[in-house]
């Protein structure tokens, strides 16, 4: 009876040490795609901010000159709005196909990878 917990012994050593390595290595895996999607993002914030800044501008000097060539200054900024909402429906209407699913399985592939 002896002999037979001097092999099990070890192979529960073994087992213990394997699950540990399991447990550590799907903490190392997570923390390295946290740290790569923080990076990742934290890298396109200054892009964003500028592409913003420089949208807004157009924006109205879209507006204004609109605006002029209607002689109506203000028509030229109802114009543009409009414009936005319009937008803003279609891509309400189409946010799942056009934005959630292939954020979705890029999110999948970033995770899978």
């Amino acid at each position: 009876m002896d002999e037979k917990y001097k092999y099990i012994e070890p192979l529960i050593e073994s087992i213990e040490a394997y699950s540990k390595t399991g447990v550590e290595l799907v903490k190392l895996k997570t923390i390295d795609k946290v740290a790569d999607g923080t990076s990742s993002m934290v890298a396109w914030l200054p892009v964003i901010i500028a592409l913003i800044l420089f949208f807004i501008i157009v924006n109205f000097g879209l507006a204004l000159w609109i605006g002029s060539m209607l002689e109506m200054i203000y028509m030229g900024f109802f114009i543009v709005a409009g414009f936005y909402a319009l937008a803003g429906i279609i891509l309400y209407i189409f946010k799942d196909k056009w934005i959630k699913k292939p954020l979705y399985v890029s999110m999948i592939n970033q995770m899978l990878n």
